[in-house]
């Protein structure tokens, strides 16, 4: 069987055709280094995660996840989602600051124009 690597798209193809999913790109690897999905409410508590040692709780819908292991550099992305408790799906998510070893967010609804705790927060960190 042979393999074909297509590096701009981070994939490998077989020769029957199938695809799979790769991690890495020209041997970079683009995997995630840091996910959370945490209550932001109340006493902020993670649910699950890997590679962040805590969640720091600065004031209402304002938090900052903490990696267990440091990124190489402050530039990667962080991506972020939450459930606000009321459902408003109009929300408002803004980073504050990154660090390589940890990123601040502060999250709302835009439509109030509030900052809010949310239910639950997730974040996802890639380099």
């Amino acid at each position: 069987m042979s393999v074909i690597i297509d590096g701009s798209a981070g994939m490998t193809t077989n020769a029957g055709g199938s695809v799979n999913p790769s991690t890495t790109i020209d041997g970079i690897n683009y995997s995630c280094r840091a996910w959370v999905n945490f209550n932001g409410t109340g006493t902020v508590a993670i649910n699950s995660s890997g590679n962040v040692t805590s969640i720091t709780d600065n004031s209402t819908g304002n938090y900052t996840v903490n990696f267990t292991t440091a990124t190489s550099d402050a530039n990667y992305s962080a991506v972020f989602t939450g459930r606000y408790s009321s459902g408003q799906v109009n929300q408002g998510i803004g980073i504050v600051s990154q660090t390589t070893s940890a990123v601040r967010v502060i999250m709302g609804t835009p439509s109030n124009n509030t900052v809010q705790d949310f239910d639950i927060v997730c974040a996802a960190i890639f380099r």
